[in-house]
């Protein structure tokens, strides 16, 4: 229920999350990236609030509790502001620090009593990361290392209804008891790492593996974790899960046919049956690729896809992943580019990333046009 921001490097960290935020207003106008919560039944939207800086949400309960991060401040060529985790209350309302300790601190997921995880990267340079777990509504923070057999380089990326936590730790994915106590390994697809996304409330876990033949594929496991099932591809050499339902449906994406060279650049959104049965093709919005990050119980998707001008758009399907829907078309939204859409819960609410004008570039916009039509008028 969450998109998860890669830890391997301070720069690959920033470039994932500013890649959400990249939109295609003209770089003339300065740009902020704001995360929105929108109740798909009545297409109301909620701008969350910041941390002082762009925000990212990752995910949302069943409560309209949002997680994500934010940055604390503007970067200047002199000040890298620090990446730190948030919480909201019910509805994307108020936002919190959850106070974890770090400079790049994610929270790509939260279950339904607001108990939040995510990862810890201490400094900008640092090479180590911890995953942690938070109690309820977002209240303490535990390292996980206090809790389990882990060590340095952990993260967290998944917590399913009874707090067992899906990640990776050094190069293998794990799963956890409840409320994040001990560690179990998952093992590989046959290939050296694995890495796990999302667990569902069965404790079905999904995410990626290298395989015996050297390519990397999705995964999903049964209950509580047991075994590995590779899911195969759309036709080309990888495949990695995000997200996972209560009845199993697994979302990801995947390289597509005309991706058999492994240049990553030819990629489809897919959602799978119950219990990861079948691989379907989801398209995109006319581009070359799109990527779901999340799933409900009704089966609704949600991500982002490239258009047919190159623009990287948010959308929602239907139930069962039918139908790929532009969300700034639905929302008839003008006010930038919504970017990307991270998670939906089953009340039919959604948090996405958009890049908007700053409020100074309104001001100059709104001149701009006054001119404009002075001028017009005058001829």
């Amino acid at each position: 229920m969450k998109i998860i921001f890669s830890f391997k490097g301070s720069g690959l960290v920033l470039a994932a999350l500013l890649s959400l935020g990249t939109g295609s207003l003209s770089p003339v106008f300065g740009q902020q990236t704001v995360s929105y919560l929108i109740d798909l039944n009545s297409k109301a939207m909620t701008q969350l609030g910041s941390l002082g800086g762009d925000t990212f949400a990752s995910a949302i309960n069943d409560a309209g509790q949002v997680v994500g991060s934010s940055f604390l401040g503007k970067p200047t060529p002199n000040f890298a502001p620090s990446l730190q985790a948030f919480i909201t209350g019910p509805n994307g309302m108020g936002i919190r620090n959850l106070g974890v300790r770090g400079f790049f601190v994610t929270a790509p997921d939260i279950n339904d009593a607001g108990q939040v995880v995510g990862t810890s990267q201490v400094g900008p340079d640092a090479p180590t990361t911890s995953g942690y777990i938070t109690g309820p509504n977002g209240m303490g923070v535990m390292d996980l290392r206090t809790l389990g057999d882990f060590g340095s380089g952990t993260s967290a990326h998944g917590i399913n209804s009874s707090g067992q936590v899906v990640g990776q730790s050094s190069v293998l994915a794990f799963i956890t008891g409840p409320n994040g106590v001990g560690k179990t390994s998952l093992g590989t697809l046959g290939g050296t790492f694995s890495n796990a996304n999302a667990i569902n409330n069965a404790g079905q876990v999904v995410g990626v593996s290298s395989t015996g033949s050297g390519g990397d594929h999705a995964f999903i496991t049964g209950p509580n974790g047991a075994g590995m099932t590779d899911l195969g591809t759309l036709g080309g050499t990888f495949s990695d899960a995000s997200a996972i339902n209560n009845a199993g449906q697994v979302v990801g994406r995947s390289g597509t046919a005309a991706d058999q060279d492994a240049c990553f650049c030819q990629y489809h959104a897919f959602i799978t049956g119950p219990n990861g049965a079948g691989m379907t093709d989801l398209g995109t919005l006319g581009g070359p690729t799109s990527a779901a990050a999340d799933i409900n119980d009704e089966g609704r998707v949600v991500g982002s896809a490239d258009t047919a001008e190159g623009v990287r758009h948010a959308f929602i399907t239907g139930p069962n992943g039918v139908g790929m829907i532009d969300l700034n078309t639905f929302l008839g939204f003008r006010s930038g580019v919504i970017s990307g859409a991270t998670g939906i819960n089953n009340l039919g609410q959604i948090v996405a990333i958009a890049t908007i004008p700053e409020p100074s570039s309104y001001a100059l916009l709104l001149a701009g046009l006054g001119v404009v039509s002075f001028m017009a008028r005058r001829r």
